[in-house]
């Protein structure tokens, strides 16, 4: 009988151990499979947006100002709106 292979990258340790390796402050990200992390109730649906030219362009040089991406910079600022909304 073949004994099963491991696929991680560590060894396999307790949840006792783990707990003790958060509490002093060990990085665990080489114990996580994050390629099947999800966020619960964050589901995503892609959208399409039309913006005019000279929007873009403010868009864009704020983005840059702030370091980030387009996207993360209109997104930021939507969800900053509907806060303010409720």
């Amino acid at each position: 009988m073949k004994k099963k292979q491991r696929t991680s990258r560590t060894k396999a340790r307790s949840a006792a151990e783990l707990d003790a390796r958060h509490d002093a402050g060990v990085d665990l990200s080489a114990h996580m499979d994050l390629d099947k992390s999800a966020r619960p109730g964050r589901a995503v649906q892609r959208v399409n947006v039309d913006f005019p030219v000279d929007v873009l362009r403010e868009i864009d040089q704020e983005a840059r100002r702030l370091g980030v991406t387009r996207q993360a910079f209109i997104k930021v600022r939507l969800a900053d709106s509907l806060v303010k909304s409720h």
